[in-house]
């Protein structure tokens, strides 16, 4: 049964898929931590340290991590960890329709990615209301499924020539200027951490999480004050198929 939200009716409920087609960084999956802290579920742990009125303004959130492997499988991240997968992308419970968020934390740039589940992808960018988060080297598996044609997207500094290599066909790259972009329902940040970032932004934006709950939460868990814009130069260093 679900909770009852700030004016008396059914709690508001978020429904999160995390896509780690292959493998991930883990800090760049961390991101998803920022929603789950404007949960419900969260403030209710910490329902001691918190007004009430919290607890009140905190719709429910549900998060999934979403694989190629069958739900109970490992997912591969980085720093010899990892995480268990809850769906398999085919499961019904994940299909178009069924998510709010689809958020894709960066892989291996060089795996190769398996096309059904970009089919998967490419079906959530297109059903209305659905929002894409994609974070670091996860534009190069937005570019694979098709959702960078036409759109200003981001990327990592250092990849911006090898995503336009790859001929995904996307109006501007900004990666090189900009911690995270919003195109449409398409949003993308630069590198690791930047998700923090864009998630950060994305729930000040997004009509899921309260504004009052997202300043005091960001705050408090230390996320979000970056500016969009970096205000120094890179450090030059070179990627293989990308620029210096």
């Amino acid at each position: 049964m679900a909770s009852e939200g700030k004016t008396g009716g059914a709690r508001h409920v978020v429904r999160i898929g995390v896509f780690i087609p292959t493998d991930c960084q883990v800090l760049d999956a961390a991101a998803v931590d920022i929603m789950g802290s404007l949960s419900y579920e969260y403030m209710s742990m910490v329902a001691s340290l918190v007004p009430q009125s919290f607890l009140d303004l905190a719709p429910s959130v549900d998060i999934r991590y979403i694989g190629t492997v069958p739900a109970g499988q490992p997912i591969q991240l980085t720093a010899n960890q990892g995480l268990v997968s809850t769906n398999h992308y085919s499961d019904a419970d994940v299909a178009p329709g069924k998510l709010d968020i689809v958020m894709i934390p960066g892989p291996d740039p060089f795996k190769v990615l398996e096309k059904k589940s970009l089919e998967w992808l490419k079906k959530h960018s297109e059903t209305p209301g659905v929002d894409i988060l994609s974070i670091c080297s996860g534009i190069l598996v937005c570019g694979e499924a098709g959702l960078l044609k036409g759109k200003t997207a981001c990327g990592p500094r250092g990849m911006q020539d090898m995503i336009r290599a790859k001929g995904f066909g996307e109006k501007e790259l900004v990666g090189d200027k900009l911690r995270w972009i919003q195109d449409g329902n398409f949003w993308s940040s630069g590198g690791v951490t930047h998700g923090n970032d864009l998630v950060a932004a994305y729930c000040r934006a997004s009509h899921h999480f309260p504004t009052p709950l997202v300043d005091v939460v960001c705050e408090m868990i230390g996320v979000g004050d970056r500016a969009q814009a970096y205000n120094k130069e890179m450090i030059a260093f070179e990627i293989p198929g990308g620029a210096a």
